[in-house]
């Protein structure tokens, strides 16, 4: 690799932003930008009035409409990559011949076939990368996926669940105690961008461009592999996923379009072993069955403009905090003050983690592996949308 192996703590990983849309500029580059452990090195687009964004808003010191330039600078030591998922494989393939680590965003790629080839290029040029399955990262999602998997290795039996039959019970075997999953995503589509709504989106939805979020939060959750999937549909914005993996486990990931902003966004609810853990919005965590698991936790917000309002944290301090946002963005015609309140999804404790995955400090905090896995599923999801029945995963070759 090249320089960044001789980086430390006191030397920053210097990146440079390769697609600096939106996603980009609210969440990569201030993250970069507030870290004393990054620094912003430089960033590229290929729109002008962008890059002169990026220099008046976060003073990027360099600026280039040419990926090739970005990815070999000599003070560039990292890559995130926030293009869109058709334009992954040859800033991947330039950085791995650099020997610089990538962030990327997800989905992997677009195809399959693309998602194998970077796989390809990561796995033997043994570059660092890390795909924004952010989820990972979020607080609340790492101490609810820690309890579940506690719990699942080494149940304790609940001294009053509710045994009807006692030692009469019937045995159900390898079923008895299997974990199940269900993933609920309220969706607003008013908000989506034109592109989500043309070429192969204005067939599919989101099913490879959101769902991968969901189903690798699933397989790392339920800790199995897939083995089928099916897609029920009413349109691009009702879509339902279902998944069976290889211990007999499921998870249920219902996306719907038709929601609002006004509502917690995301809800997760695992359940095996005669117990429960939940995480609301990633604002708060319940469980119930668990000995020593608490029984309610909150969690900080990443962005709070009303922190008088809602003090008691979780989820009816985030509904107080949004009906806030929601009435200033009214009051003042500005529809964006709606988003004050948002929970901690993870984004910039990636970015830290990645960083030290760079320095050797620890392992891939979103292997290429994983995203794979996730990725899979999605395409497994397109195909059974596509032909109206449940497709195993290793179809998808």
């Amino acid at each position: 690799m090249n320089s960044i192996t001789d980086t430390s703590t006191s030397n920053p990983v210097r990146f440079a932003v390769v697609g600096c849309g939106i996603l980009a500029q609210s969440i990569h580059i201030p993250n970069i930008v507030a870290s004393d452990q990054c620094q912003l090195a430089m960033c590229c687009d290929t729109d002008e009035n962008i890059l002169r964004e990026c220099r008046e808003k976060f003073q990027a010191k360099h600026t280039t409409r040419d990926f090739l330039e970005a990815v070999n600078h000599p003070e560039v030591d990292a890559i995130v990559l926030a293009t869109t998922e058709h334009f992954r494989v040859p800033v991947i393939e330039a950085a791995a011949k650099a020997g610089k680590a990538v962030y990327t965003e997800k989905p992997v790629a677009a195809t399959w076939a693309d998602a194998c080839r970077i796989q390809e290029l990561v796995t033997e040029s043994g570059i660092p990368f890390c795909v924004g399955h952010n989820r990972r990262c979020s607080p609340a999602m790492v101490e609810a996926q820690r309890i579940f998997s506690e719990h699942m290795r080494h149940p304790q039996p609940c001294p009053w669940r509710f045994n009807r039959e006692g030692d009469r019970r019937i045995d159900l075997g390898e079923a008895d105690g299997v974990a199940g999953m269900s993933i609920r995503i309220n969706d607003d589509w008013y908000s989506w961008k034109a592109v989500h709504m043309r070429g192969q989106n204005a067939e599919i939805g989101l099913l490879l461009s959101e769902i991968t979020h969901f189903a690798d939060i699933a397989c790392w959750f339920l800790e199995a592999e897939p083995v089928d999937v099916m897609t029920m549909s009413t349109s691009i914005l009702q879509q339902q996923v279902s998944i069976r993996f290889s211990g007999g486990q499921l998870a249920s990931i219902v996306d719907i379009a038709n929601g609002t902003f006004g509502y917690p966004k995301e809800l997760y609810e695992a359940m095996g072993q005669g117990a429960a853990v939940v995480v609301d919005h990633m604002v708060e965590i319940r469980t119930a069955g668990i000995a020593g698991a608490p029984l309610h936790k909150t969690y900080p917000l990443a962005a709070d403009r009303h922190p008088q309002v809602g003090v008691e944290g979780g989820l009816p301090g985030w509904l107080k905090k949004k009906a806030a946002a929601c009435e200033e963005a009214a009051e003042t015609g500005d529809v964006l003050r709606q988003f004050g309140p948002e929970p901690d999804k993870g984004h910039r404790r990636m970015l830290a983690e990645f960083v030290r995955e760079i320095r050797g400090e620890r392992g891939p905090v979103s292997p290429v592996s994983d995203a794979m896995r996730a990725t899979k599923i999605c395409f497994a999801a397109v195909k059974s949308f596509r032909e109206k029945r449940i497709v195993r995963v290793d179809e998808i070759k």
